[in-house]
């Protein structure tokens, strides 16, 4: 009986390491550090949304050259024509609207659990937070869930807390329902 690494040589192949190491001029692609969560040892820090105004910047500049170079050269040319112009101005509103949606956050998620407990008015057991957007310039915003400390939870409440200045937004607190009850029995 011929073993699998003596098959594998037989017909030219190299054996399979379950641990295969990449070749160094091989790219491998990876999660940048602040994303990645597994590797995270420690309390989880959320990019901050104001990260968009780079690339804001970036379209802005880029389509404001698009359109002095129309101006400039003209547009009778095969490569600079009206097209350029409308390019220029699509980018530069693009632009504008990425760095005026690049919003500083100041609350955390903690923070906001801490703001959507105080908002519901019951003692919170387990909650979540998750982090959404608002609006045309897309707010950040802090949708958090909470439950009521009882086993089973006799309450529950969905709160939205800004996250730009931690002003509760709106809140929605609803008493148990008759199946959880029922369940627990």
């Amino acid at each position: 009986m011929e073993s699998s690494k003596e098959i594998a040589t037989m017909n030219n192949e190299t054996p399979v390491s379950p641990h295969v190491q990449p070749e160094a001029d091989e790219f491998r692609d990876q999660l940048p550090s602040d994303l990645n969560a597994v590797e995270h040892v420690g309390v989880h820090q959320f990019p901050d949304n104001s990260r968009r105004k780079v690339p804001g910047t970036i379209y802005l500049v880029a389509g404001s050259i698009l359109i002095a170079l129309t101006l400039i050269i003209g547009d009778s040319g095969p490569f600079i024509n009206q097209g350029m112009v409308s390019g220029g101005v699509i980018l530069v509103i693009f632009g504008l609207l990425c760095i005026t949606s690049g919003w500083k956050m100041t609350v955390d998620e903690q923070q906001a659990l801490t703001l959507a407990g105080a908002a519901v008015g019951f003692p919170v057991g387990h909650a979540s937070a998750q982090q959404v957007w608002k609006g045309l310039r897309s707010r950040p915003t802090w949708r958090v869930l909470c439950y009521s400390d009882e086993d089973p939870p006799s309450r529950r409440g969905l709160v939205l807390v800004d996250a730009v200045n931690g002003k509760v937004l709106e809140q929605l607190t609803q008493d148990s329902l008759d199946e959880w009850a029922s369940e627990s029995a």
